[in-house]
C-alpha cells in the first residue's frame, strides 16, 4: 500500500510525541531529581552551618540546655521538613529533633564516620542504618578553638525529594502537551494548506494521464500551490483544446477529401457502367479533372501549413519592393477579373516601397487575400489595394465591396477549414485554409493581420510589414 505524505507526517508526529514523553520520563526526570537534590542540599548546608554556629555551639559551651536545644531543633525541623541531629565525633547522639534525648543512656550510632561524604557535603543513604529508606544527609562540623566538637546533620527522605521533583516535572509534561498541541495545529495547517491541495493536484494529474483533459479543479490560494494548480489547469485546457482542434482538423480534412473523391468515383463508375453515354465523357472528365485540382490544392495547403507550423521555420528574408509584388500579383488575376468585370484600384505610396520580409511567402499572402476578395465580390465592383508607411511600419490593405463577413464569424475566419455560411455557396472550390496560411505567414514575420468587415458592405484585410533598413536610413 502506498504511504501518503500525510500518513508519514502523522507517524512522525506520533513518534515525536512518544519519544518526547519517554525523554521527559527518563532524562528530564533524572535531571530534575538531581537538580532538586543539589538545591536542597545547598539549602540544608546553609541551615546546618547556621545551627552549628548558634544552637549547637551554645549547647557545647553550656550556654543552653539540651531541653532548649531540643525545642529549637524541633521547631526548625518542622520548618525545614527535615530531621536535625547533633552528633559527637564518636557517634554519640547529643540531641535530635525526632525524640527527646535520653540523658542517662544516650543513643550511639555504630560505625559513625563523617568522612563518608568524601569531598562533598552530602550523601544519600540510610544514615548508618538509622532509617529504613535512603535519606539526603548533609553534614556540617561544629568547631571550637579549631577543633571539631561534633556535627550538625540534617536529613530528608529521598522520596520527598522525588515527590517535589515530580511536581516540577509535571510542568514539563504540561509544556510538552502544549507543544504537541501546537504541533497538531501545524499538522492540521499543513493538511489544509498543502496536503489537500496536493492531493487534488495528484488526482488531477492522474485524470490527465488517463486522457481526461477536460477535468477541472480549483485551489483557492495565491501561493505557489495555487499557481501550480492554475498552470496545470491551463496546460490541460490547452491540451484539450489541441485535441479538439486535432479531431476537428481530421474531421474537416476527411470531409474535404471525401467529397471530391466521392464525385470522382461516382462519375467514373457511371462512365464505366454506361450510365453516362460516351458522347458526354468529355464533360464529366473535365469535372473529374477539376475535382483532382481541388484535391491537389487541399494537399498543397496542408503541406504549407505543416511547414509554417514547424518550430524554427527559416524565413528567407530580403529587401524588396512591395508595390512591385502587388502589381505582379494583380496581373495573375486579370482573366478572372475580366470575367466578373471587377476592377482593381492600386493606391500605392511612391513608385518603390521597400520592405524586409520573405518575398515568396508575402506574395502568397497577397494571392490569398486577393483571391478571396475577387471570389466574394459582386460583379461590376471594385477592389482597392493600398500601401502606406505609418509608425515605422508598412501597412498593406486589401479591401472589397462584397458580401462581407458576419460579426459572429470575425474571430473564427483565421481558423483552419472555417467557412462562413455566406461563403459556402460562393467558395465551392475553397479549402478553408487560405486565411490560416496567411495568418501563419504574417505571424512568422513577427507582424499582425487584422480584418474589418460589415455584412453586405465589404471586407478589408490589413497586415503590417517591417520596412527595409535602407529606407529607414534614407528617411
Amino acid at each position: 500500500m502506498r504511504k501518503t505524505l500525510f500518513l508519514k507526517f502523522l507517524i512522525a508526529y506520533i513518534i515525536f510525541g512518544c519519544f518526547g514523553f519517554i525523554a521527559v520520563a527518563t532524562v528530564s526526570s533524572a535531571l530534575t531529581l538531581d537538580h532538586e537534590t543539589k538545591r536542597t542540599a545547598e539549602q540544608y548546608y546553609r541551615e546546618a552551618s547556621t545551627i552549628a554556629k548558634t544552637y549547637a555551639s551554645d549547647l557545647y559551651n553550656n550556654q543552653i540546655t539540651i531541653e532548649n536545644a531540643y525545642s529549637q531543633l524541633s521547631t526548625l525541623s518542622a520548618y525545614l521538613d527535615a530531621d536535625i541531629w547533633i552528633v559527637n565525633p564518636s557517634g554519640t547522639v547529643v540531641v535530635n529533633s525526632i525524640s527527646f534525648p535520653n540523658l542517662t543512656n544516650p543513643q550511639v550510632i555504630d560505625d559513625f564516620d563523617p568522612s563518608v561524604t568524601a569531598s562533598s557535603y552530602y550523601i544519600k543513604d540510610n544514615f548508618f542504618g538509622q532509617y529504613d529508606e535512603d535519606m539526603l544527609t548533609v553534614f556540617t562540623p561544629i568547631t571550637a578553638n579549631y577543633k571539631i566538637k561534633g556535627y550538625v546533620i540534617i536529613l530528608q527522605p529521598v522520596e520527598t525529594l522525588r515527590s517535589r521533583s515530580d511536581s516540577f516535572l509535571s510542568i514539563t509534561y504540561i509544556t510538552l502537551i502544549v507543544l504537541l498541541f501546537l504541533s497538531l495545529i501545524i499538522l492540521i495547517f499543513f493538511t489544509e494548506v498543502f496536503y489537500i491541495p496536493l492531493k487534488k493536484i495528484i488526482y488531477a494529474t492522474e485524470q490527465y494521464a488517463a486522457g481526461n483533459m477536460h477535468y477541472e479543479f480549483s485551489i483557492e490560494s495565491n501561493d505557489e500551490m495555487g499557481y501550480l494548480a492554475g498552470t496545470l489547469n491551463y496546460m490541460a485546457g490547452e491540451i484539450a483544446k489541441s485535441e479538439d482542434n486535432q479531431k476537428k482538423f481530421v474531421a474537416n480534412v476527411s470531409h474535404d477529401f471525401r467529397s471530391p473523391l466521392t464525385s470522382i468515383r461516382g462519375y467514373l463508375e457511371a462512365m464505366i457502367d454506361g450510365t453516362i453515354p460516351p458522347e458526354l465523357h468529355g464533360k464529366y472528365l473535365n469535372i473529374v479533372l477539376n475535382e483532382t485540382d481541388r484535391l491537389t490544392k487541399l494537399t498543397n495547403s496542408l503541406l504549407t501549413l505543416n511547414n509554417l507550423n514547424t518550430k524554427g521555420m527559416v524565413l528567407e528574408l530580403s529587401d524588396f519592393n512591395i508595390n512591385q509584388v502587388i502589381r505582379k500579383t494583380v496581373d495573375t488575376f486579370e482573366g478572372t477579373c475580366r470575367k466578373k468585370q471587377i476592377s482593381i484600384d492600386l493606391i500605392l505610396t511612391g513608385e518603390e516601397m521597400l520592405v524586409h520580409a520573405d518575398i515568396d511567402k508575402i506574395q502568397q499572402v497577397l494571392y490569398n487575400l486577393l483571391d478571396n476578395a475577387i471570389k466574394f465580390s459582386h460583379d461590376n465592383s471594385t477592389i482597392t489595394i493600398e500601401t502606406k508607411l505609418k509608425h515605422n511600419k508598412v501597412f498593406v490593405s486589401v479591401k472589397d465591396t462584397g458580401i462581407g463577413i458576419p460579426k459572429e464569424s470575425l474571430n473564427l475566419i483565421f481558423d483552419r477549414f472555417y467557412k462562413t455560411d455566406l461563403s459556402r455557396g460562393k467558395d465551392k472550390k475553397g479549402t478553408g485554409l487560405g486565411l490560416s496560411i496567411t495568418k501563419e505567414i504574417i505571424h512568422s514575420h513577427g507582424e499582425n493581420i487584422n480584418v474589418i468587415s460589415t455584412e453586405g458592405v465589404g471586407t478589408e484585410f490589413i497586415f503590417s510589414l517591417a520596412p527595409s533598413e535602407v529606407d529607414d536610413e534614407e528617411d
